[in-house]
């Protein structure tokens, strides 16, 4: 039968089609419409044995009994034998009297029976819906039909006739099913209009769908050269790409202008003229703001502008600075010291009190440095001067904890509720995030409590930022700690930084090593790192660290040879972190997760898996969530294991299914929401922000050349805890540490900060409120083009 079954196309120019009735809908996803139906056979030209076929694609609600013709390929389903694999589909009206009458009874049109069916087809006869699609005036004759249901009628039959209708022409213009159902989704009967009207806003509406893709299309419908629509897409395209990608909160004109110029590589000049009335357009529709010839994606400008507003107001409270005589606080001091058996250093007592008596304040510094006992310090200071109870179940319900630990992923707010024994949760999470419909909190309803300290403020851009200081009381005591030396954030802006360079806001930086003693030499090599150092004996072994001299190609099983050594010693797979800057190559993350895979968790009939793509995910796989998704209470970031594999024919959703353990908390995934995760046995240097890991495994090679850069090494050896392996090519490793991030951010946050006083426009006001909302989700992989 299978031999039967070859995709074997008559010698025909047709593509191949299959013609029939639909005799059951197996699954339909609402979402991105993905379907999978059954279909008796009629007519076709690839050779089957079966009359009963399984049809798949990206297709509207089929109902039982309607006839279409589905065109694309016949492939062979490695569990579910052979499929046709629709990517166009046409649907056949009824002619007949009786074929009319239940067509147009059918629940696709809501309030017609089969008696109003009937009237229409008395009225206009077996051709009444190529009539009606004709011209809609056509309803008005039948008897009672009311102009409500005339109306719905018609827009009903044209929805469904339009699909068709743009599935078709995107086909012609290259877009595969998958995004001609988004298109139609999103526009429905005037998605042709708009796209030939201006197939530029695909790029704003459509996920998927970049500038290169609607410029092709813009080419075909005849917009090129300097055509207005063309230069505004372009310079719209421009401004939003270079801030998410290099973290930029603005461009210069000039940059803007060059940068245009350079994607719009055409025959036809493009004049500076053509470009400033582009640009004044975009500035007059607010698609883009225009300050002393400086360019913003309005969101970026106005998050800026409100984080300086919240900061002003905190450091205008005077209320703290004499609250409590320097003698009660030494004497509460040296009371805890004495507690916990420590003994704080000078500069770790100058930041306890200054967090104690400032409305706010910055701490930071190095790994080793004491962040962590200060913050304690901090926490338990602030509980004993002002007398409340750091027991969370000592306080009614509705009843505001005074003591907020935040932090900007799951496993970085983890650590430090481990580090005091306090609750501690994400911001999005503290702000309670409900997706697209941005935050609850925000200056109309504030978060509750009285100290707020927040962790790993070097990962929070300035959208994040603006979000959580807007949602932010009067009254509350602010504290900023991070480590300015790493990475910025993924985010546009560069917070941390600009607020420690602003003079502004008051600030502590720990510089002594105090782990040093415990005889860390990852402590001292990540310093030596941040000094643009590195140590002469760098491959000699020592008892935390070690360098395995090695090259590009021999990567792979240098690191499987360091794992299965970790593994015989005891260490798991949830121990082990592999770190790399890239994800292409024969060194990247996507190769040395294969390999990892296998080692840490290979292929076994007893070990359920399902197949994605190119990836198999299976049960006890370590995988990495991508986005963030807060009605499951999971971030981006966050690291989690596969604990159950579900198929379709084993539960009501009737599809594949894994279940995902992030530190107990049970997540479901279909497989529409496969592309949220990766594998995680080894990741991306940034992705491990925020994170610690026993071990980490560090490969080095100088085909990471563009990536490889001091900030983004020290980053990734602060990772590590206990071991840290590097392995590599030790001149990259030089060349990295020598080369500081010279792709310096361009932010006005900091010079903000430092202006005498703040002058807002008439028009900017409005715009204040909802600065952010609908981009929370924006990221450099928004740029990437569809498939």
């Amino acid at each position: 039968m299978q031999e039967e079954l070859k995709n074997v196309v008559d010698k025909s120019d047709d593509r191949p089609f299959v013609k029939g009735k639909i005799s059951a809908t197996i699954f339909h996803n609402e979402d991105n419409l993905y379907t999978v139906a059954k279909i008796s056979v009629g007519e076709t030209n690839v050779h089957i044995s079966d009359d009963n076929l399984t049809v798949t694609g990206y297709l509207p609600p089929l109902h039982e009994g309607e006839r279409y013709t589905f065109y694309g390929q016949l492939k062979e389903h490695p569990r579910f034998g052979w499929q046709f694999q629709a990517d166009m589909f046409q649907k056949e009206l009824p002619h007949s009297r009786e074929g009319v009458i239940s067509y147009l009874s059918s629940d696709l049109f809501k309030g017609i029976g089969k008696k109003t069916a009937e009237k229409i087809v008395d009225t206009l006869g077996d051709q009444a819906i190529l009539r009606i699609l004709q011209d809609r005036e056509n309803l008005r004759g039948v008897a009672n039909l009311s102009s409500e249901k005339a109306d719905a009628l018609y827009e009903a039959l044209v929805e469904n006739r339009g699909l068709e209708d743009v599935m078709i022409k995107l086909s012609q213009y290259g877009f595969g099913p998958q995004l001609s159902m988004k298109i139609f989704q999103t526009y429905k009967h005037e998605a042709l209009q708009i796209i030939n009207e201006n197939p530029y806003q695909l790029v704003e509406d459509i996920d998927g769908i970049g500038f290169k893709r609607a410029d092709e299309l813009g080419g075909k419908l005849g917009i090129k050269g300097a055509h207005p629509d063309r230069i505004r897409a372009g310079l719209a395209f421009v401004v939003e790409k270079q801030c998410v990608q290099d973290g930029h909160t603005y461009l210069s004109q000039t940059q803007l202008f060059d940068w245009t110029v350079e994607l719009l590589r055409s025959d036809e000049e493009i004049k500076i003229e053509d470009l400033e009335q582009g640009l004044a357009a975009l500035t007059k529709e607010k698609k883009l703001f225009v300050k002393e010839e400086r360019i913003y994606i309005p969101s970026l400008y106005y998050a800026e502008k409100g984080i300086v507003n919240v900061i002003e107001d905190l450091l205008a409270q005077t209320q703290y600075e004499d609250q409590f005589p320097e003698s009660e606080f030494l004497l509460a001091l040296g009371e805890l010291e004495e507690r916990l058996d420590i003994q704080y250093a000078p500069s770790q007592r100058e930041a306890i009190q200054r967090a104690l008596m400032s409305p706010m304040m910055v701490l930071t510094g190095g790994p080793g440095t004491g962040k962590t006992t200060v913050i304690k310090g901090i926490v338990e200071l602030y509980a004993e001067l002002h007398g409340c109870s750091l027991d969370p179940t000592s306080y009614k319900k509705d009843e505001p904890f005074p003591v907020l630990l935040v932090a900007p992923t799951g496993r970085a707010a983890k650590r430090m509720s481990e580090a005091t024994g306090l609750p501690a949760v994400t911001i999005h999470r503290l702000l309670k995030w409900n997706g697209q419909e941005g935050f609850d909190h925000d200056e109309e309803d504030p978060i509750k409590g009285r100290l707020l300290i927040v962790d790993e403020v070097s990962m929070v851009d300035t959208w994040l930022a603006h979000q959580l200081f807007r949602a932010l009381p009067e009254d509350m005591q602010v504290v900023l700690v991070g480590d300015e030396d790493q990475l910025p954030s993924v985010g546009p802006g560069q917070v941390l930084t600009d607020l420690l360079t602003s003079d502004i806001v008051p600030v502590v930086r720990l510089v002594d090593i105090y782990r040093q003693e415990e005889g860390s030499s990852i402590i001292e090599l990540a310093h030596m790192i941040k000094d643009g150092k590195m140590p002469d004996d760098i491959r000699k072994p020592q008892g935390d660290r070690s360098f395995l001299t090695c090259y590009q190609g021999q990567i792979t099983e240098v690191v499987k040879q360091v794992c299965q050594n970790a593994i015989k010693k005891g260490f798991t797979a949830r121990d082990i972190q592999v770190l790399a800057p890239m994800y292409k190559g024969n060194a990247g993350i996507d190769h040395l997760n294969v390999a990892l895979q296998e080692l840490f968790n290979p292929s076994s009939h007893k070990r359920r898996e399902i197949q994605y793509g190119s990836v198999s995910y299976r049960v006890g796989d370590k995988v990495l969530q991508l986005v963030n998704q807060p009605e499951s209470n999971v971030f981006n970031g966050d690291i989690g294991e596969i604990v159950s594999v579900f198929y379709a024919k084993e539960n009501t959703e009737k599809q594949d299914m894994l279940v995902i353990s992030f530190d107990g908390n049970e997540v479901s995934y279909t497989k529409a929401d496969f592309n949220q995760i990766t594998h995680a046995y080894c990741c991306s240097i940034h992705k491990s922000q925020g994170s610690e890991f026993p071990i980490v495994v560090l490969p080095v090679v100088r085909s990471y050349y563009r990536m490889l850069k001091r900030n983004l090494i020290y980053t990734a050896i602060t990772r590590s805890k206990q071991f840290l392996i590097l392995c590599g090519e030790e001149e990259a490793l030089k060349i990295g540490i020598s080369r500081a991030d010279d792709g310096k951010r361009q932010t006005t946050l900091a010079s903000f900060l430092k202006a005498d006083e703040q002058e807002w426009d008439e028009n900017e006001a409005p715009f204040m409120k909802d600065a952010m909302i609908g981009m929370e989700n924006v990221t450099p992989y928004d740029f990437m083009e569809a498939d």
